[in-house]
């Protein structure tokens, strides 16, 4: 997977840049340092198959879906609980579609919420847009590479409703509590959600089941 880079479109950057600084990777942790966010790092991953099954609907060219993967720690000082069945993480990811409406391109935001998450370091959880997303955000053309599609994304951990650690890969906060947050800004207040869908809502649902932590499923509408 390739990291991402800061951000590179004009518009986006003229805006951001009227923003107080924070680091460029990512600002300080708040005071609960139980938990921390390490890296975020997007990818574009081909549509997965299957072989020898009796279901064979071919396609010409699998798509593409832009995978938003982040890596954390939680590791806190008492041994006790040591397992969690409610952190939620908040995703957001700027893209490079700068539109009269969005000058700074499309902000998308999204919740993924996860049970059974264990004490540890380097625990992974992931989001995704689908190949039809991208075409339609790019008005029919879609990006070659995760250069050309995303601007920005950052990631926040949410315990009990509250923010306990984030992280931004460009850091022109919003505000002095949460200096990463540069989606909070003003010029950010229209966010689309719906479209980054968590892993058991892709096709990427049953593969590497061990890698990225479990997410809490969503009961069936009757």
């Amino acid at each position: 997977m390739s990291s991402l880079k800061p951000l590179v479109s004009v518009a986006a950057f003229v805006m951001l840049a009227s923003l107080p600084l924070a680091a460029q990777q990512g600002a300080a942790p708040p005071p609960n340092t139980e938990f921390t966010i390490t890296k975020i790092e997007t990818a574009f991953q081909t549509s997965p198959g299957t072989s020898g099954s009796g279901y064979d609907k071919r396609v010409r060219d699998a798509g593409q879906w832009l995978e938003v993967e982040v890596t954390f720690n939680w590791q806190p000082r008492v041994q006790e609980p040591k397992y969690l069945d409610d952190l939620t993480i908040s995703y957001f990811v700027l893209l490079k579609n700068p539109s009269k409406e969005s000058p700074a391109g499309t902000l998308l935001a999204g919740k993924v919420e996860h049970i059974n998450v264990a004490q540890g370091k380097d625990l992974k959880s992931v989001m995704y847009v689908s190949p039809r997303s991208l075409q339609r955000l790019f008005d029919g053309k879609i990006p070659v590479n995760v250069k050309q599609t995303v601007a920005g994304a950052g990631a926040e951990i949410l315990l009990g409703g509250a923010v306990v650690a984030g992280f931004a890969t460009d850091g022109r906060g919003a505000d002095k509590a949460r200096p990463w947050a540069w989606w909070d800004a003003e010029m950010f207040k229209e966010k689309k959600s719906g479209l980054l869908l968590n892993k058991l809502e892709t096709p990427f649902a049953p593969l590497a089941w061990d890698y990225h932590e479990e997410i809490k499923s969503t009961p069936a509408a009757r």
